[in-house]
């Protein structure tokens, strides 16, 4: 049996980020042989994985590709045991390569579809082998969770905190600060449509009926109610339909987030609005 120094043993610490006695007793097993004693903690990794997959997952963050100069933009969720493990770098990286990956690539229609696929940041493994490299080493459980993948430009916003939101915009024309911004005021206001005509029909005959009879039940007169209700409607569609949404950064206090749109060049195509856990 080959003797295991402790040059050895720290040399496979460095490329594993594991334990030193995990790396001793690996080469031991492997005779000393780093790539077998790899394949070994590698194997032992994945056991405890099994162990381990049914821990909750309440903490993460979200990956985001976008760009206005980009063929397609994506979001996605990625979820961990603490809250520490958010600020790892290499978290961070996963979280960024499964955006990278879900934009750039064929498309995944889910996590394992896209865990599946080579991972943009090491170069001969898959984001699966990424992944379970980071649990050999940090020792938790992470899940995939909202992936939403838009074509053409995108531009993109995640707003840390104890709700950590992100949001992924698809535009026509603009610039990737002023599309940053409106998915900066998405995360903010969360609204529920993009355009009045994107409201239900049922819901507007609600919000009118109500409206109807409060202005009713104020006593005011019948022959002018009607007129009230479709001024009134207009407060319902600003804080709900991002288009008639007072932008949050307008610096008149009144400028709507359709406008500054316009201004800018540009036209909201559609967006999505996420809250980590709620997936």
């Amino acid at each position: 049996m080959a003797a295991i120094t402790a040059s050895a043993v720290k040399a496979l610490r460095e490329r594993t980020g594991l334990p030193l006695m995990d790396c001793k007793k690996a080469l031991v097993e492997s005779d000393g042989d780093q790539d077998g004693a790899i394949e070994k903690l590698k194997e032992r990794g994945l056991k405890k994985l099994k162990d381990r997959s049914d821990r909750s997952t309440e903490f993460g963050g979200f990956g985001l590709y976008v760009g206005v100069d980009k063929s397609a933009g994506a979001l996605v969720e990625l979820k961990c045991e603490s809250a520490p493990v958010t600020k790892n770098e290499d978290f961070l990286q996963l979280a960024q390569d499964l955006a990278r990956q879900l934009a750039t690539g064929p498309g995944a229609a889910s996590a394992d579809e896209l865990l599946a696929q080579p991972s943009p940041s090491q170069k001969g493994m898959s984001l699966d082998d990424q992944k379970n490299d980071l649990f050999n080493r940090i020792r938790e459980v992470f899940n995939v969770g909202t992936m939403v993948r838009f074509e053409g430009a995108t531009g993109g916003y995640i707003h840390p905190g104890s709700t950590v939101v992100g949001v992924l915009l698809q535009v026509e024309g603009g610039n990737d600060a002023a599309v940053r911004d409106v998915a900066m005021h998405v995360a903010a206001m969360n609204p529920s449509v993009l355009n009045i005509d994107d409201v239900a029909p049922e819901v507007v005959d609600q919000e009118r009926a109500a409206l109807r009879a409060a202005a009713l039940a104020e006593g005011k007169p019948e022959k002018i109610v009607d007129k009230m209700v479709e001024g009134r409607l207009k407060n319902f569609f600003a804080e709900s339909v991002l288009n008639e949404q007072v932008f949050v950064k307008a610096e008149d206090g009144k400028q709507s987030v359709g406008k500054y749109a316009a201004e800018n060049g540009m036209k909201i195509v559609r967006f999505h609005r996420a809250v980590l856990g709620q997936s």
